[in-house]
């Protein structure tokens, strides 16, 4: 049996910009991607913490250290600058290594500056470049 689990989360992230007429998806800092995983064009499911709007987009990379967090597309409808946003990937495992199975996770300060926490990094040498 395979079993679909959280593979990778951002916590907390906050929008930086909103472009309706680009043809898609949601930029995401570079840095942050490989920090915690996520591979560019990889299928998210975000949730908008400020409205509570859940939608599905994929994501492609910001320029590294840019702390950008872009809606893109039909997803700017759904959230505005300032608003918080969690961001996931899942994999499917079997159910075996389910059990052992952790997430990578980040959650980030106001404004993106900084990590508040973090559990298991894809990329440990990232993990000062978000500490000031």
């Amino acid at each position: 049996m395979q079993v679909n689990l959280l593979r990778a989360k951002i916590l907390r992230a906050e929008v930086t910009d909103a472009k309706l007429h680009y043809e898609g998806s949601m930029a995401v800092d570079e840095e942050l991607m490989r920090l915690v995983g996520i591979l560019p064009n990889e299928k998210i499911l975000v949730g908008n913490i400020t409205n509570g709007e859940r939608f599905e987009t994929y994501a492609i990379p910001a320029p590294a250290g840019s702390r950008t967090f872009s809606l893109n597309g039909a997803t700017a409808h759904l959230g505005k600058i300032g608003d918080l946003l969690v961001i996931m990937t899942f994999a499917w495992l079997p159910e075996a290594d389910a059990l052992a199975h952790q997430p990578r996770i980040v959650v980030l300060a106001a404004g993106n500056t900084r990590l508040v926490k973090l559990t298991n990094p894809a990329n440990c040498d990232l993990v000062g470049k978000f500490q000031s």
